[in-house]
């Protein structure tokens, strides 16, 4: 099958882009076309218009600053995969691309593609509630900040107005400092090209890495393909807090973990494995972020 007739246009500039989505009735907006193609080639979206965003430069790039690290909408995930600044503080966002499917995707595809979909199981939803992100939106109205949290509503439902694009992300490294900071994403995936079956996201900071036990002064636990979006488990949360990490204090969280998720059974996943999964992975990330925290004093 393909696509139904459209008409495709392709701005050099995000006011070009905003000007087309106020102005066209029926349009989708282009990113890394990883998605929307498939979709569209199965006659599962018709648009009358396609924006495509491939030439607007001003959406892509990784901006490093003191205490603030910003990524356009435009970023492939092979940027972000191969990028040894982002790597050196949030290491969890390059963690997170380079298990995207295969080669070719994360060449095309894109992070605001990727977040635009909203699909619970993605790699970026997840770790971008882990570190406490925010995405910039923008129409010709002007700008608005969104939390992570509150940006996505339900399956595939988002805070995205129609006449609006995401033009890039912000995560505050400030809590994240690197020197006694460990970050982790995990997940269960049966083949490269397909989603996940529950994924695990976490950052956690201890307030001396260099001790014998070393306390967890706070730490974010959010988990992809466990409920109809992004779910973080405050409640887990608060059982590490406060304390060094303890076997009995993980099982406690699995436990939690386990209880909180609401997943949809899969053909090769049915609700109550993913149930079982999401609490030993988010044991397992846990584990490896406290053991990177632990270990920057050393350098390892």
């Amino acid at each position: 099958m393909k696509p139904a007739p459209f008409t495709h246009h392709r701005p050099d500039t995000v006011e070009d882009v905003l000007e087309l989505l106020a102005e066209l009735e029926e349009a989708e907006l282009l990113a890394g076309n990883q998605s929307l193609g498939i979709v569209m080639a199965n006659r599962l979206a018709t648009p009358d218009h396609l924006i495509d965003l491939n030439g607007v430069d001003e959406l892509a790039g990784i901006d490093v600053t003191d205490g603030v690290v910003r990524i356009g909408a435009m970023t492939r995930h092979r940027t972000l995969e191969r990028s040894d600044r982002l790597a050196s503080v949030l290491p969890m966002v390059p963690e997170a691309a380079e298990q995207i499917a295969g080669p070719s995707v994360r060449n095309q595809g894109t992070l605001g593609g990727s977040i635009g979909e909203a699909d619970p199981a993605g790699n970026y939803p997840a770790a971008l509630i882990a570190l406490d992100g925010s995405l910039h939106l923008r129409s010709l109205e002007g700008r608005r900040d969104v939390p992570a949290e509150e940006y996505f509503i339900a399956y595939m439902f988002t805070e995205l107005r129609e006449d609006e694009l995401i033009e890039s992300v912000s995560i505050q490294t400030d809590p994240f400092p690197p020197e006694r900071t460990g970050m982790a994403f995990l997940e269960l995936k049966r083949a490269a090209q397909t989603w996940p079956t529950v994924s695990a996201a976490t950052a956690l900071r201890v307030d001396d890495p260099t001790a014998a036990d070393p306390i967890v002064e706070d730490v974010r636990i959010a988990l992809a393909n466990a409920a109809d979006v992004p779910l973080r488990v405050e409640d887990a949360e608060a059982v590490l807090e406060g304390e060094p990490m303890t076997e009995s204090g993980l099982d406690e969280v699995a436990e939690l973990v386990t209880a909180a998720v609401m997943p949809e059974g899969e053909m090769h996943a049915d609700r109550e494995y993913k149930e079982n999964v999401a609490g030993e992975y988010a044991r397992r990330s846990l584990e490896t972020s406290y053991q990177r925290a632990v270990h920057t004093a050393d350098g390892v």
